[in-house]
């Protein structure tokens, strides 16, 4: 067996061994599922660099690590700059690719937006472009900044020159294996064994009466109050996939999130740590220390003297690998209504359609025919049937590094 037939194996076995798709990991390298497919199929020569970047980027995903951390929402201010500029010279997106509508929110009067990516004017001059990337949008733009060869940091770096106003960041700690048990940290905090600057914390339960033996299957805590400037919530991140979409609980990488939820000062103090140090381990933590510990029931003495909790200490970062920031780009796609027309149209269209077969009509084929696709619609088809490299802005840094 040729040495590139063994290496391909042995890269196959481990990728599904990670639960890492075609489609992830095309998507994460910034290539197609179909392309990544010819090369493990060995239908393309493989280079020494190429097969290094394949394994680089497939250990982003190897879940013997047990956390990461993410951006999962990002809110920033842009004042002076017209949302053009915006687009293209902050997101590094061609303009063009984005839809407009006539609505949005907060008190803004139209959007822009590209799947997922959203940004709202206003005829108010101060209250500037608003820049809105909830968890899908942070995902989608992690392609195009992919697709630049650029980082968050990057991006936050170019933001605060532009003179960008952090209103809000998420940061997400994702935990891989479990290690978050939090019915257990529940009871800590109804033990009063939860030492915390948050004055308040809730909780909430679901599951179903069909896994009536699963604890704590849809457990959720809220550390501070949710009005504030910060607040944690720590939840089931499987549970909520499989209320969602429906998938099975085993299936879903991320066990539980601890979510740290940053608005305006705070998110503002937030960035300027990262962007000093570019440590997203030492900015999560050093808040979560501030903020919360939990403490071990059978120490003695004074309550800020007990030690802490040996679960809640592994978490913080003792006998674990670092913790690295971990961006996970999912393309634009049409997924999102193709799951609404599988869930909420496809029994009526079915249904419709035995009716035209059983009645010798043609009642649907027709409404089809008839359908207008709106502007909305054709921008939609276009952008999903264009490369993301096509859709970027080219700058001096891909130039320098195509040369």
């Amino acid at each position: 067996m040729r040495v590139n037939e063994i290496w391909l194996q042995q890269f196959i076995s481990k990728r599904k061994e990670y639960k890492v798709s075609q489609s992830k990991l095309a998507a994460s390298i910034g290539m197609t599922r179909q392309w990544l497919n010819t090369i493990e199929k060995g239908h393309t020569n493989l280079s020494q660099k190429l097969k290094e970047n394949l394994l680089f980027e497939l250990e982003k995903f190897n879940p013997s690590n047990p956390l990461n951390v993410m951006f999962d929402y990002v809110r920033i201010r842009f004042n002076d700059i017209d949302v053009q500029d915006v687009v293209e010279n902050i997101l590094g997106i061609k303009f063009r690719h984005f839809v407009h509508e006539d609505y949005a929110f907060y008190g803004y009067t139209e959007q822009y937006i590209l799947g997922d990516i959203q940004l709202m004017c206003s005829d108010i001059e101060e209250m500037g472009i608003l820049l809105e990337l909830k968890g899908r949008g942070c995902r989608q733009f992690e392609s195009y900044l992919q697709a630049q060869g650029k980082s968050w940091y990057e991006f936050f770096v170019n933001a605060r020159l532009q003179n960008g106003v952090f209103k809000r960041i998420d940061l997400a700690v994702n935990d891989l294996v479990g290690l978050l048990d939090i019915p257990y940290l529940i009871q800590k905090c109804e033990n009063e064994e939860c030492v915390s600057l948050f004055r308040s914390y809730k909780t909430y339960s679901c599951g179903e009466l069909s896994r009536q033996n699963v604890v704590g299957m849809g457990d959720t805590l809220y550390l501070g109050s949710r009005a504030s400037e910060i607040h944690f919530c720590i939840y089931k991140k499987n549970y909520e996939q499989y209320q969602k979409f429906g998938i099975d609980i085993d299936d879903i990488e991320i066990k539980n999130r601890f979510e740290i939820r940053l608005r305006n000062d705070r998110a503002k103090k937030a960035l300027d740590d990262y962007l000093k140090n570019n440590d997203i381990e030492n900015v999560v933590f050093k808040i979560i220390n501030r903020y919360v510990r939990f403490i071990d029931s059978d120490s003695d003495g004074n309550i800020h003297r007990k030690s802490l909790d040996k679960k809640w200490e592994f978490f913080l970062g003792n006998c674990r690998e670092k913790m690295c920031l971990t961006e996970k780009p999912e393309p634009y796609s049409f997924d999102k209504s193709l799951n609404w027309i599988k869930k909420q149209v496809a029994p009526t269209l079915k249904t419709a359609m035995f009716l035209d077969k059983m009645n010798g009509t043609d009642i649907i084929d027709k409404i089809i025919d008839n359908a207008k696709i709106s502007e909305k619609l054709e921008m939609v088809i276009r952008n999903n049937s264009t490369s993301i490299f096509d859709m970027i802005v080219i700058n001096d840094f891909l130039k320098e590094s195509e040369i």
